[in-house]
């Protein structure tokens, strides 16, 4: 990617301040990174509805970013899904099935302690492949 832009992607109207100093995305070249997304809404709000209310959410943040970029969820190559509970597979599984559609990216779903936020239960970071 020698000799590429790197571009910061920070989409203040539809996703929440950062919690701490990163960036919505970064594309460099033909790929876009997208940081881990929490079911919070641009105002902050997290979803106290549970694990499919959050992942619906997520998926929304995750779909900003996608549009902003020229991309869809066909175009997302890998996914890591943490969760609280891995009991919640299922739930989230169904959010997954809806967004994406047919298309199938790598995944990897781990359980983890705890997250950034105090109440999210999951959080969900993205590769994409979206040549421009």
């Amino acid at each position: 990617m020698s000799g590429e832009a790197i571009v910061r992607i920070r989409l203040p109207e539809q996703l929440p301040e950062p919690l701490s100093h990163y960036t919505d995305a970064v594309r460099a070249g033909d790929h876009i990174w997208i940081s881990g997304m929490l079911g919070v809404d641009a105002t902050g709000t997290l979803s106290d509805a549970g694990v499919g209310a959050q992942a619906e959410q997520v998926f929304r943040n995750l779909r900003a970013v996608l549009d902003h970029e020229g991309a869809g969820f066909d175009d997302v190559i890998k996914v890591v899904i943490y969760v609280l509970d891995i009991h919640d597979r299922a739930p989230v599984n169904e959010v997954r099935r809806r967004h994406f559609g047919p298309a199938r990216p790598a995944s990897t779903l781990i359980e983890v302690s705890a997250l950034a936020v105090p109440g999210a239960l999951i959080e969900i970071e993205a590769v994409v492949y979206a040549p421009r």
